[in-house]
């Protein structure tokens, strides 16, 4: 279990990167989700031990992150958002530089490096260099880097931006897969990889939680809350209604608005999403609420 209570953080330029953000992270996949800018890498860096906190208190199990740092090190995979390699390297010869680093030598870094690469469905390709991998190549290059002696919490920030469709699913069924036997984080902005394999999940918005929970409870208690309306061309959104999301399209706009009742104006009620939940988490964190 990791455990976060009362995190604070405030940059020397006066920006409040995280406010008082508190988390309790079981073993499993947890989606962080918010926007760019919401806080989402400086929290990450933080439970990372890359940077300390101005306040607050973080534990994973027994070891205090803050004081101990190093504790949490021998146990923790992470793999940031922007992820540099040397290119003329290859994935074998990379990974197992990595592996000595962490301390990994003699018979155990072949089988360690033979084991990870075939994890990550990357052993067919292990002498080619990192340069010719694609996105979602290096992602799972990433992973395996990440599963160096077996962590028991892995950190994985924005890992499926970029990534078409065919290796964003390879890449979330690995992480799913890595989930059932550690703490997984997996901050993102993107709903669906959120709604599609983490059984908690919270929503971080101007660096506090805006909400916190299992997607389909949260989704249950917008139930009869979410109104729904296509406007035509030229048509403009009630300025009135508490406007969750707009997609427009082919001339139209479908306007989502909460509402505890029928608002009227043309809106029929329709079953809420994860979208929904995050808007609104958004919404009232923008809000100060």
């Amino acid at each position: 279990m990791l455990e976060l209570q009362d995190v604070s953080h405030v940059y020397p330029n006066g920006t409040r990167a995280l406010d008082g953000v508190t988390l309790n992270v079981p073993r499993g996949l947890f989606g962080l989700l918010g926007p760019n800018g919401a806080g989402k890498s400086t929290l990450m860096r933080t439970v990372a031990t890359l940077q300390a906190p101005g306040s607050g208190r973080i534990r994973f199990g027994d070891v205090d992150v803050v004081a101990e740092p190093e504790r949490l090190r021998r146990t923790l995979g992470y793999l940031p958002q922007d992820f540099g390699v040397y290119p003329r390297v290859s994935a074998q010869a990379m990974l197992a530089h990595m592996a000595v680093l962490k301390g990994i030598a003699g018979a155990d870094l072949k089988a360690t490096v033979e084991t990870l690469l075939q994890k990550v469905n990357l052993w067919s390709v292990r002498h080619k260099a990192l340069a010719g991998f694609s996105g979602g190549m290096r992602q799972r290059f990433g992973i395996a880097q990440a599963l160096i002696g077996n962590p028991r919490l892995i950190i994985v920030d924005e890992p499926t931006a970029g990534l078409d469709p065919e290796e964003r699913s390879r890449f979330l069924n690995l992480l799913s897969e890595i989930g059932e036997e550690a703490v997984v984080i997996l901050s993102t902005h993107i709903v669906e990889d959120v709604a599609d394999l983490c059984p908690r999940m919270a929503v971080l918005a101007e660096g506090r939680i805006g909400v916190e929970g299992a997607p389909q409870e949260l989704i249950a208690a917008m139930r009869g809350r979410i109104w729904r309306k296509v406007l035509e061309r030229g048509e403009a959104a009630p300025e009135d209604h508490i406007l969750l999301s707009t997609r427009r399209f082919a001339g139209q706009a479908i306007v989502h608005t909460l509402a505890e009742c029928d608002p009227g104006g043309g809106f029929a009620p329709v079953e809420g999403g994860l979208e929904d939940v995050y808007f609104e988490a958004l919404r009232r964190g923008w809000s100060g609420r």
